[in-house]
């Protein structure tokens, strides 16, 4: 008899613990999470996860004259981390495997950085700059101008860099967009129509 009630009490603690009370807990830390971010910036974040464990081909479509050109270059990008507070896209160039762009939600609001590693996984001396969504933004298209730690790494003397991240509105194409002073000077463009293959 009071092994039945014993299994009867831990029973009960185990669907407290799974049931409403932990259902509220998660809606809790994701409605704080969401107050960080504004509707649009919520919005640019589920499309980003929508697309989650697939892969797509791009090319660069623009470079600004004099600077070094990747037109003959493979450019893959995956979307390997979907959760409510991050996104991350390993992007490929080739055989160079050190970048990864990571979309992030902290105290300051939805944060944009360049995580750059070496081959064995150590950081790069410049890595995870970026910046902040201007707060200006669409569910598809974010502007990040350049932040005070970024300034700094990249020993920028004015704030003139802003990265765009842009999908259309059917979700057929993924931009990345490098501005100096307002102006592009990198643009790659992604077929989010063509998923491919990792092997590809």
């Amino acid at each position: 008899m009071k092994r039945t009630i014993l299994f009867l009490a831990i029973v009960g603690l185990l669907v407290y613990s799974c049931g409403p009370a932990a259902e509220r807990e998660h809606v809790d830390e994701k409605e704080t999470k969401d107050e960080l971010l504004t509707p649009e910036e919520r919005g640019f974040l589920d499309n980003l996860a929508s697309l989650c464990g697939k892969s797509f081909k791009g090319e660069e479509v623009y470079m600004e004259e004099g600077r070094e050109s990747w037109a003959d270059k493979k450019f893959v990008m995956h979307v390997t981390v979907c959760e409510e507070d991050r996104v991350h896209i390993p992007f490929h160039l080739d055989d160079d495997h050190s970048r990864t762009w990571m979309f992030l939600v902290d105290e300051n609001g939805l944060r944009f950085r360049h995580d750059h590693r070496y081959e064995d996984g150590t950081p790069e001396e410049q890595t995870l700059y970026g910046g902040y969504a201007d707060g200006k933004g669409t569910e598809f298209k974010q502007r990040f101008p350049v932040d005070q730690y970024s300034i700094e790494l990249l020993d920028d003397h004015e704030e003139m860099r802003q990265w765009n991240v842009v999908m259309d509105e059917d979700m057929t194409t993924f931009s990345y967009q490098l501005l100096y002073f307002d102006e592009i000077v990198f643009q790659a463009d992604f077929d989010l129509t063509n998923p491919i293959n990792v092997e590809e």
